[in-house]
């Protein structure tokens, strides 16, 4: 981080990711957004085209991409809408982007998750959702690195969520080998990676003018409910029903983040309704917590991330 003053905006918990994106030119800027054809990835792939951006739709379903790259174009004007299959829980399938990747990278939005899923596991051995959710995009990031490098003040976009107030992670048991699996406790922890890697990822890649921030962008009601029950949802409504977002509020922290000025050379820092977010306190479900802005911590699950890449 440059600086330890908070970022403030004039955006609120009502602002759209048009409304954030307004006035930004990003017409020489290339942009990646993963999970980009459903959710708060079509509404922050949209605001970035329509600020002049490349924008390319990195999604497992290239069909379901194609049909929303085309939406996107046709709500913009702007044809440099471009879709490249992606699996996040398949190495090889990351390394296949990154290869056909060319030329610099300004923008990479790590959007793409799954939530509080049953537990299942990767080839590897891996939790599906810390190999999904942070694994996956470590392994981009890194791979994408010299194209962000290129880019000249690049920017990555870490979609996290206040469900890392559940849980830091225990690096004891990442995978859940020997305590009982929970699915929103493994979502919170793989959610607090995500703010971890926005962390280290400043502190390592700044200097390479590569700057990492998180977000939370809110309660949505989108595709990655697809393992909450409808009881369980409409009990999450019904408590704090006002604090629930259309998707292109909820995409408006994430285009903030992306490009707004305001962020320039900053990073390493946590977003919350297009603000920096305080300290979490205890028995609320909002800001950041200590464990997840820690420097140690974030070293580490670097460090373990890398192994479990290399293994």
């Amino acid at each position: 981080m440059t600086t330890s003053k908070p970022i403030s905006t004039s955006f609120t918990h009502h602002s759209t990711a048009m409304d954030v994106i307004k006035g930004v030119d990003l017409v020489r800027r290339r942009a990646i957004v993963t999970g980009g054809s459903s959710g708060i990835g079509v509404e922050t792939a949209r605001a970035l085209a329509s600020a002049g951006a490349e924008v390319t739709l990195a999604v497992r379903n290239p069909d379901a991409g194609q049909r929303a790259a085309d939406d996107i174009t046709g709500t913009t004007g702007n044809d440099r809408v471009l879709v490249a299959p992606l699996d996040l829980a398949d190495q090889g399938s990351i390394a296949d982007f990154v290869a056909n990747w060319d030329g610099p990278l300004h923008i990479l939005v790590n959007n793409a998750g799954i939530m509080a899923a049953p537990l299942s596991r990767t080839p590897q051995g891996w939790e599906m959702q810390f190999a999904t959710n942070h694994l996956g995009h470590f392994a981009l990031a890194n791979g994408l690195r010299p194209a962000l490098a290129a880019g000249d003040g690049a920017r990555i976009v870490s979609v996290s969520s206040a469900a890392h107030l559940r849980s830091p992670v225990v690096f004891e048991d990442i995978q859940y080998d020997k305590r009982e699996y929970e699915p929103w406790q493994a979502y919170g922890q793989s959610k607090t990676a995500n703010v971890l890697f926005a962390v280290e990822a400043t502190r390592r890649w700044s200097d390479d003018g590569i700057y990492t921030n998180s977000l939370m962008p809110g309660a949505i009601q989108t595709n990655l409910q697809r393992y909450v029950s409808k009881e369980e949802l409409d009990r999450m409504r019904a408590g704090n029903a006002a604090a629930w977002k259309t998707v292109e509020q909820g995409a408006a922290t994430s285009v903030l983040v992306a490009a707004s000025p305001l962020l320039d050379e900053v990073g390493g820092r946590y977003f919350e309704d297009c603000q920096e977010a305080a300290p979490a306190q205890p028995g609320q479900r909002t800001g950041v917590a200590d464990y997840a802005l820690d420097p140690e911590a974030a070293e580490r699950l670097w460090q373990v991330s890398t192994a479990l890449l290399k293994s």
